[in-house]
């Protein structure tokens, strides 16, 4: 027996808001939400004198972790505007920690070629191992 299916305006996917308009803001607004709340203890390590070098390892494994997450997917449908948003929050991250830090467009690159690399390298291109 089939059971209806409900409309919904969005829904979480393996972590990613999807719209039903297909648009990322939702997402982005999420990933902004928790990049922000983590930039509170990137503030307080500084605050407490935290060498440099820990504050950019910090940073990169909570916060640009946050920024990154399905980047490969929304990139390139996101707005400007949400573009220029995350990118504030990188370039507020920089006056903390007083460090260089990649850009948005700088991750998305990395990441894009590093899939792209794991596509090549991966023996078996079928997805589904059993071919069923």
């Amino acid at each position: 027996m089939l059971s209806p299916v409900s409309k919904v305006d969005s829904f979480k996917f393996l972590g990613s808001i999807i719209s039903q308009d297909l648009k990322w803001e939702s997402n982005i607004n999420a990933i902004l939400k928790k990049a922000q709340q983590r930039m509170y203890f990137l503030r307080q390590l500084r605050k407490h004198g935290l060498p440099q070098e820990l504050l950019v390892t910090f940073y990169t494994a909570v916060v640009e972790s946050i920024l990154c997450s399905s980047i490969t997917v929304w990139f390139g449908a996101a707005t400007q505007q949400d573009k220029h948003r995350l990118q504030r929050t990188i370039r507020s991250a920089e006056r903390i920690i007083g460090a260089p830090l990649p850009s948005l467009q700088d991750l998305y690159i990395g990441r894009s070629r590093k899939r792209a690399e794991n596509i090549i390298k991966d023996p078996n291109p079928n997805p589904n191992p059993k071919g069923v």
